[in-house]
């Protein structure tokens, strides 16, 4: 397991969001779209709970978190600080610790999800439904042919999609996948499309992405 990032400031911080945050306008106008319409979720899986009010002294707004231990003690020291996510693979006994603590999940794709969401999930909880576009074996993600069942099957409101594309050396070549990701949306008719990360996400805004998840560009 990566160790924790030490010596985050908020003059770094704040300096390394007005940069993704100009990247993610220069996007945006490529696409003709408004860079309004983007949010971006600052994942915080190794910043350390003492650096977070150095990342709300630099205007971070939404934090997210990939284990529910992580979520429960930073809500804890920090909740009202920022609005949070939960952005990674959610356990199904897991859900009771996380859903009353964010305002999205990222990434269900499971039907024993679907089972303790309908036993836990507060009124106003939203999540995103993580497709495997790419097909690509073991990995987590319903199929895109298996959409239209989970949507009905699931208890809370859907607000939209995710994806985590395969692993490349050159971020366009995650074009596809995010493309794919942006038309299988727009044929259920869902808004939120969340994808792309430190890695990638001037190409997945340039796709239709509306929230970029963003972590070590910011800690640098």
């Amino acid at each position: 397991m990566a160790e924790l990032i030490e010596g985050i400031t908020a003059e770094g911080v704040r300096s390394n969001l007005a940069v993704a945050r100009e990247r993610i306008a220069a996007a945006a106008a490529r696409a003709a779209r408004d860079p309004g319409d983007v949010e971006i979720v600052v994942a915080g899986k190794y910043v350390p709970i003492d650096a977070l009010p150095a990342l709300a002294a630099a205007g971070v707004t939404i934090l997210g978190e990939n284990r529910a231990q992580d979520l429960q003690a930073k809500v804890a020291a920090h909740g009202a600080d920022f609005a949070w996510d939960f952005i990674g693979h959610l356990q199904s006994r897991k859900v009771k610790i996380v859903a009353p603590l964010v305002r999205l999940i990222h990434a269900v794709s499971t039907d024993s999800v679907l089972r303790q969401l309908g036993r836990h999930a507060p009124a106003g909880l939203q999540v995103l439904v993580e497709v495997d576009v790419a097909g690509e074996e073991g990995k987590p993600g319903i199929a895109p042919d298996e959409l239209a069942g989970f949507l009905e099957r699931c208890p809370v409101t859907v607000a939209g999609l995710m994806t985590m594309p395969p692993p490349v050396t050159d971020p366009a070549d995650s074009r596809r996948w995010f493309s794919a990701l942006r038309e299988l949306a727009s044929r259920h008719e869902l808004r939120a499309l969340s994808m792309g990360t430190s890695q990638d996400f001037e190409v997945a805004v340039e796709e239709g992405a509306t929230i970029v998840r963003i972590g070590t560009m910011l800690f640098r």
